[in-house]
């Protein structure tokens, strides 16, 4: 992934700037180039470089050392290559000391630097693929672990940071794919419960029963196939945060015993007769609007004022367009390291392609875009051919309509969606915009088969 790679030689020699330069070039890295330690403290504030070159001897206020020190504070990852003459190797071996990771001896010899520079970023993605799973091993998300630069999202991870450490319960309200999950993360690793349990229920794939045992637990006998007790999720989540992801979906029934939770932190068991008290946290998620499913009397309105505390409200991706290039691009490194595929990042025209679209999956379905455009690529860039399927909004007005129901236009739709995701039903659902459960209900009313 060269083009990720970028590299900076500093160097007061014009002859030795401009050779170094050309040699990495001609290995496929972006470089630029500084005459001394200042100009090149600048360049550094705007550009994360993976490797600095720094010739040791430099006339002026700033010789090598210094420069590469200051670097350092501003660039802590890349690393620091120091040049040097034979005559000041026990200098560069100083150097080394003070934190550069390798010296080389002029002559400089350009199999020598391409061989130098290839055994560091071999170690570098290695370090970077090792972040990268521990990070799913973990699942710890906290809000520096979150892209954006859109000033509402950015908002609402300051918010994140106020409330971590408090019990209060939170209503995450989004569209399905917005990151719901990863805010709610980002709340519970952030405050003093972050080494305590973080437990996730989805409230939409469970029937009532089911979702009843689940979060509450059962005693040993209470149903048939109850061979022992088993705790449920809250007490799981106990001195931590449980999120109950598609909370809008949850029954009658089920509203009344979560609203005792919330009030009381106590519940029983299935079939038990003794209390179970808990201290947790509440986090709710939905991608419902809840205030309007109170007023058509389908979820109860003493429920969503408790739930409703305080309230973060994500923005889906086509309004935060700004951060489609930046989230592209990580998932474009992130994918194409756990696939074993060497990408050189995305060209222009693509990410332009990509701003363009409306996301109606918003980050969910960029991801899965970007999965499917790394699997197919073969020229080692993203490219506008590796988004060719991608179907663009067209406008209203150059559609032909069918002739034919609004039931059978959404079944077509339906069909269609499943068809460009092969069968499966969650990145359908993303896709078309409507949650999971929805599109349950849709296949069995419309008899399509998935």
């Amino acid at each position: 992934m060269k083009k990720n790679w970028p590299m900076l030689v500093v160097d007061d020699e014009d002859v030795m700037c401009e050779s170094m330069t050309a040699w990495l070039r001609e290995d496929g890295y972006p470089v630029d180039s500084a005459s001394n330690g200042q100009q090149a403290l600048e360049l550094a504030k705007s550009t994360d470089y993976a490797i600095c070159f720094v010739d040791l001897k430099m006339p002026g206020g700033m010789d090598g050392i210094e420069t590469m020190m200051e670097l350092r504070r501003i660039r802590p990852e890349a690393c620091v290559i120091i040049i040097t003459a034979y005559a000041a190797v026990d200098t560069a071996i100083q150097a080394m000391k003070e934190g550069a990771q390798e010296y080389i001896v002029k002559p400089c010899n350009p199999q020598e630097i391409s061989m130098l520079v290839a055994r560091i970023l071999k170690l570098k993605k290695l370090q970077s693929e090792n972040a990268i799973l521990r990070k799913k091993l973990s699942r710890h998300y906290r809000h520096r672990d979150i892209i954006t630069k859109n000033p509402r999202l950015e908002e609402i991870l300051a918010l994140t940071q106020d409330i971590a450490s408090l019990r209060s319960t939170v209503l995450i309200r989004g569209e399905s794919g917005t990151g719901k999950e990863l805010v709610a993360r980002a709340i519970h690793f952030s405050g003093d419960r972050a080494e305590r349990p973080f437990i996730t229920v989805s409230c939409a794939a469970l029937t009532e029963t089911l979702l009843e045992s689940e979060l509450f637990g059962y005693e040993k006998g209470a149903f048939t196939g109850a061979a022992a007790q088993a705790k449920g999720k809250f007490e799981q989540a106990d001195g931590g945060t449980i999120l109950l992801d598609e909370i809008g979906d949850v029954s009658p029934k089920l509203q009344a015993d979560l609203l005792r939770v919330l009030q009381e932190r106590r519940f029983y068991r299935v079939g038990g007769n003794e209390e179970v008290e808990v201290d947790v946290r509440i986090i709710a998620a939905t991608n419902k609007n809840l205030a309007e499913e109170v007023k058509r009397g389908r979820f109860r309105e003493d429920l969503y004022y408790r739930l409703n505390v305080i309230e973060i409200p994500i923005p889906p991706l086509r309004e935060r367009r700004e951060d489609i290039p930046l989230l592209a691009e990580h998932f474009a490194q992130r994918i194409s390291s756990e696939l074993g595929k060497d990408i050189n990042g995305i060209s222009g025209p693509a990410l332009k392609l990509l701003i363009a679209y409306d996301w109606p999956g918003n980050v969910r379905e960029l991801e899965n875009v970007i999965e499917r455009a790394i699997v197919t690529c073969r020229n080692g860039v993203l490219d506008e051919q590796d988004f060719s399927w991608l179907q663009q909004p067209g406008s209203l007005e150059n559609w032909e309509v069918p002739d034919v129901s609004l039931d059978e236009l959404e079944r077509r739709a339906i069909i269609a969606a499943l068809e460009r995701k092969h069968g499966n039903v969650k990145e359908a659902s993303a896709a078309l915009g409507i949650d999971r459960s929805t599109l349950y209900d849709k296949l069995k009313h419309y008899e399509i088969a998935r």
